[in-house]
């Protein structure tokens, strides 16, 4: 993966199209490095990604507070696509990680690894039933 100053051009990656399987972690670093590898800019510098991770996380967070929280849409304000929001937090912090040289799949599996000694005993365990022994996302 590239690393380097500048940031990049307008537009976004191409994601794999429906039933494509989707992309592990890694793959995802590559693409994302792929499409920014196209332009003469680069990455962008790490506090500039900050800042942008920051604005995406804030995109985020507002429609959240939207749906769930206490502020609700204007009238005539359009839906959003909350998967595309967390879609734009994850393309920065995927590139923020290839500028900085960081692996995400390795780092999620030590991430992980810590959490199963850190909070082995803080939560408690289902005892049978959809989520023993692992966790499913919520459709």
């Amino acid at each position: 993966m590239t690393g380097g100053g500048g940031g990049h051009g307008p537009g976004g990656p191409r994601a794999p199209g429906p039933g494509s399987g989707g992309l592990t972690l890694r793959e995802a670093q590559e693409a994302v490095d792929a499409w920014i590898s196209r332009f003469e800019e680069g990455y962008w510098p790490p506090l500039a990604n900050l800042a942008r991770l920051t604005e995406e996380v804030g995109e985020l967070a507002r429609e959240l507070n939207h749906r769930y929280g206490a502020k609700p849409k204007k009238p005539g304000e359009p839906d959003v696509d909350l998967g595309l929001e967390m879609a734009d937090v994850l393309f920065v912090l995927l590139a923020l990680a290839n500028e900085q040289g960081i692996d995400l799949e390795d780092a999620l599996e030590r991430v992980l690894e810590k959490y199963e000694v850190r909070d082995a005993g803080r939560w408690t365990p289902r005892k049978g039933g959809p989520g023993d022994g692992g966790t499913t996302p919520r459709t």
